[in-house]
């Protein structure tokens, strides 16, 4: 469920940024303002939504369900079952390994002896 899930939220992602990158930007008529002519759509009304903005609108809308779907099913799946901290660590046998003294330091040395441990 959260996998087809999120592949259906990538997919909506993909497809915002997609027509959001089609749709002809608010400024893109400034460059009327400067010689070429006047452009009364810069800062004046933008009159009715094209079909690419509401495409857009809706997407965006479907998007942030699947988020906030997927933020309530992420935190209320069972962790306890894949949680490696709760599982005891398994303890291996190893053979018995003979102690072994460390040598004394020699009396001509600057380095002071280890204690045995």
């Amino acid at each position: 469920m959260i996998q087809a899930l999120t592949v259906f939220h990538v997919l909506l992602a993909l497809s915002i940024v997609g027509l959001v990158l089609l749709q002809q930007g608010r400024g893109a008529d400034a460059g009327a303002g400067f010689g070429g002519g006047s452009s009364g759509s810069l800062f004046g009304a933008r009159g009715a939504a094209s079909f690419l903005s509401r495409t857009t609108a809706i997407l965006a809308t479907l998007f942030f369900g699947t988020s906030l779907t997927l933020a309530y099913l992420s935190g209320h799946v069972d962790n306890k079952r894949l949680d490696i901290m709760d599982v005891p660590a398994v303890q291996q046998s190893q053979p018995d390994m003979p102690a072994v003294a460390p040598e004394p330091a020699k009396s001509g040395s600057d380095v002071p002896a280890q204690p045995a441990q």
